[in-house]
């Protein structure tokens, strides 16, 4: 079975949260009770992305992005990694249809199916809603990879010798990661590298804040 029947036959459904761009697992068990109330001392971090302000032909944040953490991008379509990438989508074949241009990335699930495969626990989800990877637990099996429903994971099959930001570590050979909402930046009160890259383009398409 492909993998939405799978979802479907284990009770796990789709659900569009509120704004353009954010889609989450919930559990039929969760669906029916009422939302705990937020803790006030425990963020949850999530992401908001205004589809009409995004301009197809930009790539600030995909360029930000790999500035900042370093993701590799090696010149083959075979090695290179994505923690940000955009499609172009059309409502019909028409000329004369409208184009969306859509980045697809890490969508910190509620209930990650990354974390739930992961036979070291090497992919866990933070108390703050961000699900990352520890790279010194990861033995490489991407069953992370098989289990996420975006096609969001990458694995480095080559060491990465660009290095652009020595604040921040080279990526990992031999592990699977995806996007960590600039977690570090996160943590030192500032905001994730592709937000403040979309701001300075003017135009404000990508918001990140506390969903509690």
């Amino acid at each position: 079975m492909d993998r939405r029947d799978f979802l479907k036959a284990s009770g796990i459904f789709w659900v569009g949260a509120a704004g353009p761009y954010a889609l989450r697992l919930v559990s039929s068990s969760q669906a029916s009770t009422a939302p705990m109330p937020p803790r006030p001392d425990r963020r949850r971090w999530g992401m908001v992305i205004d589809l009409t302000k995004c301009a197809p032909e930009c790539t600030a944040c995909l360029d930000a992005c790999r500035k900042e953490n370093n993701v590799a991008l090696h010149g083959d379509r075979r090695w290179d990694i994505y923690w940000i990438r955009k499609v172009t989508l059309k409502k019909n074949h028409a000329a004369s249809s409208r184009q969306i241009s859509l980045p697809l990335l890490c969508n910190h699930c509620d209930e990650p199916p990354c974390a739930q495969v992961c036979p070291v626990q090497a992919t866990y989800k933070r108390p703050d809603g961000i699900v990352i990877v520890d790279h010194h637990r990861c033995i490489g099996c991407r069953y992370c990879m098989i289990a996420c429903p975006y096609n969001a994971r990458y694995f480095n099959y080559k060491e990465n010798h660009d290095w652009p930001n020595k604040n921040f570590p080279k990526r990992s050979h031999g592990v699977a990661e995806s996007c960590t909402f600039c977690a570090h930046l996160l943590e030192a009160g500032k905001r994730p590298a592709c937000v403040e890259a979309c701001e300075k383009m003017y135009a404000q398409a990508m918001l990140v804040g506390d969903l509690n």
